[in-house]
């Protein structure tokens, strides 16, 4: 599988994850909202960019969405953020389909906390 970036193929997996992420881009992001059909606001990039930071600078860390409740309720400086707050803006599961259009790997986490 593939999706289409500015008319380069990038590989992707079956269930729609780069396989490369260096092939990752703000484009390549907005293709892959799109499939998802998903509107990226500033919210949505500041999550998938703190998604991206762990992954990249924390040894491939990919955080849970319990984990991304609190980080983003520091980035946005909103005590009322929730587990709501983060599926009304990525509905497939925030750390899932967000890493998925943050072009990290898909996670192997079993789930939980």
């Amino acid at each position: 599988m593939s999706i289409t970036v500015d008319g380069k193929e990038i590989p992707t997996t079956a269930t729609g994850f780069l396989e490369n992420v260096e092939d990752w881009s703000q484009a390549a992001a907005r293709v892959i909202a799109d499939e998802e059909q998903v509107e990226l606001s500033e919210r949505h990039w500041d999550l998938i960019n703190h998604l991206r930071d762990e992954f990249i600078n924390n040894a491939g860390n990919q955080p849970n969405t319990r984990t991304l409740v609190k980080a983003m309720a520091k980035v946005w400086d909103d005590k009322s953020v929730n587990a709501k707050t983060l599926y009304d803006l990525f509905p497939g599961d925030p750390s899932k389909q967000g890493g998925r259009i943050a072009g990290l790997p898909e996670s192997r986490r079993k789930g939980g906390y």
